[in-house]
């Protein structure tokens, strides 16, 4: 888990991307969300790849096909 958030991309406030099946088997979803909130970061699933944002900005979808869901 400490190499997804230690890539120089992370460090860098940047975005990076998870395969979900990798999270779900090397550290599970639960602890590694939990980690994302505990630095302050956001993320969000799309089909089988979770998207991080490495930094406190706000995110908003720019475009979307039809309604949020929101968990």
């Amino acid at each position: 888990m400490d190499q997804a958030f230690t890539c120089p991309t992370a460090l860098k406030g940047g975005v990076i991307k998870r395969s979900i099946e990798d999270v779900d088997r090397i550290v599970g979803r639960d602890l590694f969300l939990s980690e994302v909130r505990r630095r302050g970061f956001q993320a969000v699933e799309n089909g089988l790849t979770l998207v991080i944002f490495c930094n406190g900005d706000p995110v908003r979808l720019a475009a979307a096909r039809g309604p949020l869901i929101l968990r």
